[in-house]
């Protein structure tokens, strides 16, 4: 594959911003001339990565959890903190040491080679493309509680249209619109905690260890609800997608991927708590996908379901922006790599220094929300989660083992093994377990999806005959 970042003999340098030197505005400038822009900071990121995840997404799949688990969704969320916190370290070592806007893709691809980084990214995209589409099929479940004469598919489309045409405009105003949004469902999530505590004490009822009893729970029923929780916390691993159009992605994308899992691990399981101290047998509430809307009218009325539900609808907008974002992103670095082709996914609006086609293709994807359901798509969307994750902990192995090779003083010592292999591989092993949790369907199409990965990865090396070109963008 020709090295597309060759130039002419005499001709000038062309220069390109490093994470060092770059500044508000300025442009990345990768291999071949496409380029996404700086200007983002700490703060931008941070709820971006919020706002991806939401904070209202803890009431996504509480019904559906709370039925597979027997009343154990705090356990559960438990369970999944502890894979993705060790995860979020991996991450964040990794971007420190890495600053494009590859994230899982270009991770394990310096760490493992380009063929492994590539069917790693190609298997995130699994989760990154079609989380805009669950986003979607979430807001006709919600808006059909309050609206149930509305058509689902009259909410899923105007979802996908907002999103896709407020992510062409720029990453700075979704950025900026988020911020207001994150703000708005943060409140939202507050009232229902206090209303659900006064509920739980106007019945009578006692906290205790409700829904973190393992005893009374069977390990594969944990393990099999604890499977669909990942997307919950999504943000984190979303952010490292924005490296390229962080000011300082050095120093604010690990900050901002630790301070995401922190404020999200701790505010879901103390939503989890109190909801399943109220309801302890969710089968009670009648409507189990759409279980939140319900404790939300029996908490605080007609009047606070519709608050919540319009609340739920900025998380939705929220969600939709930086999911979109994120997708279009990834596809645009293996497309620049010319892993995918480069004239459709590797290209960006000069004018906004957005991967524009990108954008669109993944709200295309999006619309699809109309033909799932959401037990089906948590579970399609999982699938990738848990091997970019399971990726991310063997490249801060495989980068370990290389240092340690070269000598390098950052790789010895016993802090080094601690942080930079035994977490990783702890971290490894509690995602393969998750992910093996997942269901049977989930798991033969995400098979499938990475056989065509496999497909696509022989064409583009001749059969496997010629090598696959490494991501050569500086560490």
């Amino acid at each position: 594959m020709p090295d597309l970042s060759a130039q002419p003999p005499g001709a000038p340098p062309t220069p390109v911003a490093t994470p060092e030197t770059a500044t508000a505005g300025h442009t990345h400038t990768a291999p071949g001339g496409a380029g996404l822009r700086r200007g983002l900071k700490l703060r931008h990121i941070v709820f971006l990565g919020l706002a991806f995840m939401a904070p209202l997404a803890v009431f996504d799949t509480f019904g559906l959890v709370s039925e597979a688990t027997d009343g154990h969704v705090p356990l559960a969320y438990l369970a999944v903190l502890v894979a993705v916190g060790l995860t979020a370290l991996s991450y964040a070592r990794m971007a420190r040491r890495i600053t494009s806007a590859g994230s899982v893709y270009t991770y394990a691809g310096k760490a493992l080679g380009a063929p492994v980084g590539f069917l790693v990214g190609w298997s995130a995209t699994l989760d990154y493309v079609l989380l805009p589409m669950l986003n979607a099929l979430l807001a006709a479940i919600y808006m059909g509680a309050v609206l149930p004469a509305v058509p689902a598919w009259v909410w899923v489309l105007s979802t996908v249209v907002l999103c896709t045409a407020l992510n062409l405009v720029g990453v700075r105003l979704a950025a900026k619109v988020n911020v207001a949004l994150v703000i708005v469902q943060a409140g939202v999530a507050i009232a229902f905690l206090v209303f659900a505590v006064r509920a739980v004490l106007t019945h009578g009822r006692s906290f205790g260890t409700t829904g973190f009893d393992p005893a009374t729970v069977g390990l594969p029923d944990l393990f099999g609800g604890a499977s669909l929780l990942a997307l919950s916390f999504l943000g984190f691993d979303a952010v490292s997608t924005l490296s390229e159009e962080a000011e300082r992605p050095r120093r604010d994308i690990p900050r901002a991927i630790l301070l995401i899992v922190a404020a999200a691990g701790v505010f879901f399981l103390a939503i989890t708590y109190v909801m399943q101290t109220l309801f302890p047998d969710v089968s009670a509430v009648g409507d189990i996908v759409g279980a939140s809307p319900q404790i939300a009218r029996y908490i605080g009325g007609a009047a606070f379901q519709t608050v919540f539900v319009g609340g739920y609808l900025t998380a939705v907008l929220g969600c939709g922006l930086t999911q979109q974002m994120s997708a279009a992103r990834l596809l645009f670095a293996m497309g620049r790599d010319g892993m995918l082709p480069r004239k459709v996914f590797g290209r960006v609006d000069p004018r906004t220094g957005v991967p524009a086609a990108n954008v669109l293709v993944v709200g295309v994807i999006a619309a699809s929300a109309v033909f799932l359901d959401l037990g089906s798509a948590a579970s399609l969307i999982n699938f990738g989660a848990y091997v970019a994750f399971a990726a991310v902990n063997v490249a801060v192995i495989g980068f370990w083992v290389r240092d340690r090779r070269a000598g390098r003083p950052e790789a010895r010592g016993a802090a080094a093994a601690v942080l930079q292999l035994l977490l990783p591989a702890l971290g490894l092993v509690v995602n393969v377990a998750l992910w093996i949790s997942l269901d049977t369907p989930a798991k033969v199409v995400g098979v499938v999806w990475a056989l065509v990965g496999v497909a696509i990865l022989a064409l583009r090396s001749g059969g496997f005959r010629r090598p696959v070109r490494t991501p050569d963008l500086a560490e």
